[in-house]
This record gives structure tokens, C-alpha cells and sequence, in this order.
């Protein structure tokens, strides 16, 4: 008898990658297809369900061995029935993808949210792999968050658990956030947030590589801030010791309240490596509880784009072997 596969789906606004995952965890095949946005998002769930049935006869995999599937997408969902609320990028609202995609491919399917499911792959393979309480934050273009309790995924009584990006971080004069409140803390901890940080404060300086950059190209990434806080810039440094503080103080309050072993950073401006992390972990430590400050794990994630296809499969397994 061949080994089970479970597929993991991770639907993004440019691209979906999708994975056949075996039952130890481990990715046989993975690939992408474009997100075809088109009148609504209307053929996404039908291109995904023809891509992986082609995908498996190319690579002979029997219609017996694809046991469920499990699928990320951004935006508020109704995990309980797989209902997207609203996924804006998308353009779909109150979008049933669970019974839409259980008809095309005829297996159980399983639907989360991105963030939460990327917690859930770092949980299963990843950098807090074997962790049943975990915080996973993704510092991306916003920030966003999973929170795994008990080895569930915790959602809220609206679904919303997680959103670790609009905790409030500035409470007087914050900036704007998306979310429609002002100082959040991916307002100051984001790529985005962290660049207004940086073009703020070389516009205030009026010296040194900050100022050079702006000046040189008429913006500043958050790339340019770690590169100057690894230059030694004094400006930098104060940009990446301020939105460390904010998201170490952050952690440090969530960290108290939920008491994960583990707690992974990921997303593009974890990259930055320890400039980063040594900063976030000094704050982390200032504002926990002396316990959890010398128990909790603060890692790098390790499973990058894969995290989201990962966590999917993980959970298509644990809610359908437990059936």
C-alpha cells in the first residue's frame, strides 16, 4: 500500500504554493501557480484543485494516497465551516472554500489562516518543532501572529487571535495603521513601520548614512536601517533599538499571559539576524516574568516560504486522523 499524502495549500495575493507532504512531515513535491484574481478571485479554488490533480498523475500518485488537504489564506475566516469572511487582496467575501474545494478534490479539507497556519508548520518541522505552546510572529510587510496552545491552534471567539501586528505599542500620536487604529505595533516593528522609522529619523538628523541614503534615492528601506545599525550608524541603531524595544515589550506581555516554550520571528525582516533578535531579547527579558524570561525559547524561523504549506498539511493531519 503506498504512504498517505496530505497536501498543503498556501493561497497569497500574487502566487499559491501548494506541496504533497508525507506523514512524517516531509515535502515530496511543491510548486506555485499564479493567484488568477480575476472577477473576484471567482477560478482560484477551481485552478487549485485542477493543478493538484495534474501535479499527482504527472507523479503517480493514486487518488487513494491524497488523504486531505489543508489551506492557508490571508484575510478573517470562519474556521469552523472554512468560510473566508473577507480576504480583501483577494476580492472574495463570505467565500466557502472548504465545501467548494472538499467537491472538486473529494477529500476533507482543512482552512486557516496564513499566519496561523505558518506557526503550525514552525511547530511541525520547523524552528519550534515539537513545541506544544508557541508564539509565532512573521514580520513581513505588517506583522502577524499565531498563537498555539496545548498543540491547538487558538482562535477567539471571533477567529481573530493572533493579530499580534495591532496590539497597541504607541498609545499617544502613533502612526496610522491599516487595521483603521493608530500604533499598532506594526506600525513600528514591520518592514513598512520600521522604514518610516528609518526616513523619519535620517530626515531629523540631517546626517549620516541614513540621511546618505535618503538623500542618494529619495526613500529608506528597513534593509537600510540594519544596514546602517550594522555600519554603526547612530541613527540606525536608535531606529532598530526603538522597534525592538516595541515588539520585545510586546512579546514579553503576551509571554506572561500565555507562557509559550517557544516563541519563532519570521517573515523578511527577521533576516536581519541578531542586530535584530539581541535587541528583541534584551526588551524581552526587561519586561517578562523572570521565569519566563529564562525558560522561553526566542528562535529564528527556519522553514521560510515553505512554513505556510507545512502548517497546512499539519493540520489537515491532526484534524483528520484524529477522526
Amino acid at each position: 500500500m503506498k504512504k498517505p499524502l496530505f497536501i498543503g495549500v498556501d493561497i497569497g495575493g500574487t502566487t499559491v504554493k501548494l506541496a504533497f507532504i508525507t506523514d512524517e512531515g516531509n515535502i515530496t513535491d511543491k510548486w506555485e501557480i499564479t493567484t488568477n484574481r480575476t472577477d473576484n478571485g471567482k477560478y482560484i479554488i477551481k485552478e487549485i484543485a485542477e493543478s493538484i490533480h495534474h501535479r499527482a498523475e504527472v507523479l503517480g500518485f493514486t487518488p487513494e494516497q491524497l488523504t486531505a488537504a489543508g489551506v492557508g489564506a490571508p484575510g478573517y475566516i470562519d474556521v469552523e465551516n472554512g468560510v473566508i469572511i473577507e480576504a480583501v487582496n483577494l476580492g472574495w467575501k463570505n467565500y466557502g472554500i472548504k465545501s467548494e474545494l472538499e467537491t472538486l478534490l473529494h477529500i476533507p479539507v482543512i482552512v486557516d489562516n496564513d499566519a496561523n497556519l505558518a506557526a503550525g508548520g514552525e511547530k511541525w518541522k520547523g524552528a519550534g518543532e515539537g513545541a506544544d505552546n508557541l508564539l509565532a510572529v512573521t514580520l513581513g510587510t505588517g506583522v502577524g501572529g499565531g498563537i498555539i496552545a496545548g498543540g491547538e491552534i487558538i482562535h477567539g471567539e471571533s477567529g481573530l487571535a493572533g493579530e499580534i501586528g495591532h496590539i497597541t505599542a504607541v498609545k499617544s500620536e502613533g502612526a496610522p495603521c491599516n487595521c483603521g487604529k493608530k500604533g499598532c505595533l506594526e506600525t513600528v516593528s514591520s518592514a513598512t513601520g520600521i522604514a518610516r522609522l528609518g526616513r523619519e529619523a535620517a530626515e531629523e538628523s540631517k546626517t549620516g548614512y541614513l540621511n546618505d541614503v535618503l538623500t542618494e534615492s529619495g526613500t529608506v528601506t528597513a534593509k537600510d536601517v540594519f544596514d546602517g545599525a550594522k555600519k554603526g550608524d547612530e541613527t540606525a541603531l536608535k531606529v532598530v533599538k526603538e522597534s525592538s524595544t516595541h515588539l520585545g515589550f510586546a512579546l514579553a506581555n503576551l509571554a506572561n499571559a500565555l507562557n509559550p516554550e517557544t516563541i519563532v520571528l519570521g517573515g523578511g525582516v527577521s533576516k536581519a539576524g541578531s542586530i535584530l533578535t539581541d535587541n528583541v531579547i534584551e526588551a524581552f527579558k526587561q519586561f517578562s516574568i523572570p521565569k519566563i524570561a529564562a525558560e522561553t525559547n526566542i528562535n529564528i524561523a527556519t522553514l521560510g516560504n515553505d512554513a505556510g504549506v507545512i502548517g497546512a498539511a499539519w493540520l489537515a493531519r491532526q484534524k483528520t486522523t484524529s477522526l
